[in-house]
């Protein structure tokens, strides 16, 4: 066995190494996070697109949280390349990454619709994303556009489809008690 004494020198210099090692890694990670923030930039195109299809009533009012339902499948964005091409893809994507070449998927991030309609969860989606990773200006332009569906005047869907089930309801409810015609 050996002394207390002379486990310190080897039990210092491991804590030294890995000291060491952990500044290295935590510096290597900041700089990939800064290269990806810095290659990740605003695509104003599908910004300007967006704000367009919110004009013109082209809007999903959805909950928090129901980008997981409504996002496109593979299959969907697969096939809208196919039909439309890149160029039209990436207007439904508020990011752009210059890491990757122009006519791959990687190279578009930030989706913020299902290539009919702006979907609201997705932008918030978009603004919580963002805002993790440092992406200021594609936060700020989420935040704009879900701005501008609030201030779009809408019909409140939900209340109008609770009275036309109200006037169904009461359609049948009637139907059911006319007296029949017996002769």
């Amino acid at each position: 066995m050996f002394p207390p004494d002379a486990m310190k020198p080897v039990n210092l210099k491991r804590a030294r190494v890995l000291s060491i090692t952990v500044v290295i890694l935590l510096s290597g990670i900041s700089d990939v996070r800064a290269q990806s923030q810095k290659s990740i930039r605003l695509n104003e195109t599908a910004f300007v697109f967006a704000a367009q299809l919110i004009k013109q009533g082209h809007v999903i009012g959805d909950r928090k949280g129901a980008w997981s339902e409504h996002r496109p499948s593979t299959d969907e964005e697969n096939e809208f390349i196919r039909v439309y091409g890149f160029s039209e893809y990436a207007k439904w994507h508020l990011g752009i990454d210059d890491r990757y070449p122009e006519n791959t998927k990687s190279r578009y991030k930030f989706p913020y619709g299902d290539f009919k309609n702006v979907h609201r969860c997705a932008l918030l989606a978009v603004k919580a994303r963002a805002r993790q990773y440092g992406h200021v200006e594609i936060e700020n332009a989420a935040a704009e556009l879900e701005r501008a569906i609030k201030e779009k005047p809408r019909i409140n869907t939900d209340s109008h489809r609770f009275r036309i089930l109200s006037v169904s309801h009461l359609c049948k409810s009637v139907a059911l008690t006319l007296p029949s015609s017996q002769k």
